[in-house]
């Protein structure tokens, strides 16, 4: 496997990450892949560590999406929303990944099979951090500049309130880049972040769509896409079978009202059902569950 190091001269270097105020003075890449996927029109997906099942589902989702059309997924490898915006594009195509250690190593280790996915799939990792320098509490919100700095759009999913992730949001927009940010529920300690972050002006990311909008870039056609989730598919199995009210599907699928208010949330973001005047119905497109 190929490890090559590029210093802020280098024409190689990327340029989007050239122009933030504090660049890396060498930025060391591992992989196989070309230089140039690192001056793709790209986004950065990042967010909680301790995510929800929703968060995972949506970084999944936004990730596979802009990836599916032309953009470049960038995140830091951490486990939650990070890991979950690498495979999602993975599904699609190549991913980024920024450590907050030396290149050699891959943090955190249950990761370590990510990485090897990322690179084999044609995609980068990148530090700025030689090769045996160990991870420390202080380098990963240095790591984030990095990747605000490779993206033209930073997308926060899921944020509690002194989350990293904000860090991430806070340098794209000094590097005056754009910031989305996922809505959440009021009443979610994983959402206090995003939901502050809509507060100050940023954008909302209700679907993949608002995410290329901000990028220029065009939705793929769109498919239907079912969740990984027991709740969801219970719902979807109880529409399959002709219930057609929320009502009807409270006492079908036994879930309380709050529970499948945020589980057909969940489906209307992926494309999934429909909900209007109390009535759901299922969407024509279709398309395999996810892994």
């Amino acid at each position: 496997m190929t490890v090559r190091s590029l210093s802020r001269r280098d024409p190689a270097f990327p340029l989007l990450l050239a122009e933030i105020p504090d660049p890396p003075a060498k930025l060391w890449v591992r992989g196989d892949a070309e230089l140039a996927l690192l001056d793709r029109p790209a986004v950065a997906v990042v967010g909680a560590r301790a995510c929800s099942g929703y968060g995972r589902v949506v970084a999944r989702l936004i990730a596979r999406e802009a990836t599916a059309a032309g953009a470049l997924v960038v995140s830091g490898l951490a486990r939650g929303i990070d890991g979950e915006a690498h495979r999602g594009a993975l599904e699609a195509g190549a991913t980024v990944a920024v450590l907050g250690c030396g290149i050699d190593r891959d943090y955190p280790a249950a990761h370590t099979q990510l990485a090897r996915e990322i690179v084999a799939s044609g995609g980068l990792v990148v530090s700025e951090y030689e090769p045996g320098v160990e991870p420390a509490p202080w380098r990963f919100p240095a790591r984030n500049r990095i990747i605000a700095g490779l993206a033209l759009a930073t997308v926060v999913v899921e944020a509690r309130e002194r989350s990293g992730a904000l860090i991430t949001a806070d340098f794209a927009l000094e590097d005056g880049r754009e910031v989305l940010a996922v809505p959440g529920e009021i009443t979610s300690a994983l959402s206090q972040g995003t939901n502050a972050l809509l507060r100050l002006g940023a954008t909302p990311a209700t679907c993949p769509d608002d995410v290329l909008e901000a990028m220029g870039l065009t939705s793929p056609e769109p498919a239907e896409v079912v969740p990984d989730d027991p709740d969801a598919r219970a719902v979807l199995a109880a529409l399959d079978e002709g219930r057609g009210t929320v009502d009807e599907l409270v006492r079908a699928t036994s879930l309380g009202p709050g529970r499948l208010a945020g589980t057909l949330a969940l489906l209307e973001l992926t494309g999934t059902v429909t909900v209007a005047d109390g009535a759901v119905r299922r969407t024509a497109r279709r398309r395999r569950p996810e892994g």
